[in-house]
């Protein structure tokens, strides 16, 4: 195994691990500020927020920056965030500090992401990503898991350490093992923008952001939607989130098999429909922990395997510009994580934590519609186009 992959892996863990585990540690988040659930929820909101945002907006304003520089600068700014947040003396310096991560992932991933491709042969690219994208997936089912567990066994500021020294391990190895790489060719922000005015885009990125929005609604206040079901356990806890990512990683490598034969269009309605259909369900299924067990195991599995086709349907619109489709994807799922902390904020004071199922199914649905406009949208574009050649002709 190339080291030199493996070390942005580090990053990338670390990354996918800040990004989720404060659905384990809300609760003792609230507690410490004296602010509710929800409020503490929009530490979550910051930095998808601010990751979504600057992720293409850094990526063309730093396209002259060294590749090893810029992974370094921003790994430098995310570790001394989190340190930041366990250090935190109120909840505005906490949103500030999240704030900050939220910039530091922003420079590394897409960074990382571009520099592993440049590491190998051209006939490897997809392997090395492959190998960077696991190490974010991997958090889901590990590192997400064990820093709930940390929190709940210690301390929530253990848990920010433990994501901080993860960081340090990463910065380390790309210290160590990364060489200069050459530049990737600049591309301008508006061009990165661009295929926001093609409608088949917009409404393709409108599905993932709705169905982020409806997954993370439930997944940022993970810890209070199945407190019925863990009794406060900080170890079952950790349990039904490893199911939760393992069922993840399980359906991200198994997607792109059935992908190939069926098509992208009918794996995006199955995991759709079964999204709805388990997240519906929550308020009964959350109430005991082997219902809630297979709940959050078929959930995080279709919800997770939703990333690949989203992206197969993007790429297959415009292959020149994957790279730019695939980062708008991206930040379109931090912008429905970011929009979920907030909408979950407000409903769980009016319907309860154990009822947030019924809210976010409903927006699940809206984003089967986007999906299947979407689909219609394209069939109608190649039609169009089909007819002009034939005309031409």
């Amino acid at each position: 195994m190339d080291r030199r992959l493996l070390t942005l892996a580090v990053g990338m863990f670390a990354l996918g691990t800040d990004s989720f585990v404060f659905a384990g540690i809300l609760p003792q988040l609230s507690k410490y500020f004296h602010v509710s659930i929800g409020a503490a929820g929009q530490l979550i909101t910051v930095y998808a927020l601010t990751f979504a945002l600057l992720a293409p907006t850094i990526a063309a304003l730093a396209a002259g920056i060294s590749r090893k520089k810029l992974l370094m600068i921003g790994m430098g700014i995310f570790i001394v965030a989190n340190l930041g947040t366990a250090f935190a003396p109120n909840f505005a310096f906490a949103l500030a500090t999240r704030a900050l991560a939220g910039v530091g992932a922003a420079m590394f991933s897409p960074t990382a992401s571009g520099t592993g491709t440049m590491l190998v042969a051209p006939e490897r690219r997809g392997f090395a990503l492959s190998i960077i994208v696991a190490g974010l997936t991997t958090a889901t089912a590990l590192g997400t898991p064990l820093g709930a567990v940390i929190g709940g066994l210690a301390d929530w500021r253990w848990t920010m350490g433990f994501v901080s020294a993860l960081g340090a391990a990463g910065f380390v190895g790309i210290w160590a093992l990364l060489p200069q790489v050459a530049l990737p060719p600049a591309v301008s922000l508006a061009k990165r923008f661009a295929p926001l005015a093609d409608s088949r885009v917009g409404l393709i990125l409108a599905t993932t952001v709705l169905a982020q929005i409806g997954t993370f609604i439930i997944y940022n206040y993970f810890a209070v939607v199945f407190d019925r079901a863990t009794g406060g356990n900080a170890g079952l806890l950790g349990a039904l989130l490893v199911l939760w990512g393992m069922a993840g990683t399980f359906s991200n490598l198994m997607t792109g098999r059935v992908l190939d034969k069926i098509g992208s269009r009918k794996v995006v309605i199955g995991m759709l429909m079964a999204i709805i259909a388990v997240i519906v369900t929550m308020p009964l299924t959350g109430k005991h922990l082997w219902s809630a067990a297979l709940a959050v195991f078929v959930w995080g599995g279709c919800a997770w395997g939703l990333l690949v086709p989203q992206q197969f349907r993007l790429v297959s619109l415009n292959p020149s510009m994957a790279a730019v489709l695939v980062g708008l994807n991206t930040s379109a799922t931090y912008v429905g994580v970011s929009i979920a902390g907030a909408i979950g904020a407000a409903a769980i004071p009016v319907i309860g934590s154990h009822n947030l199922g019924y809210l976010a199914s409903s927006i699940v649905v809206l984003a089967f519609a986007a999906s299947e406009l979407a689909t219609s949208r394209v069939a109608s574009v190649a039609k169009a186009a089909t007819d002009k050649a034939t005309a031409a002709a």
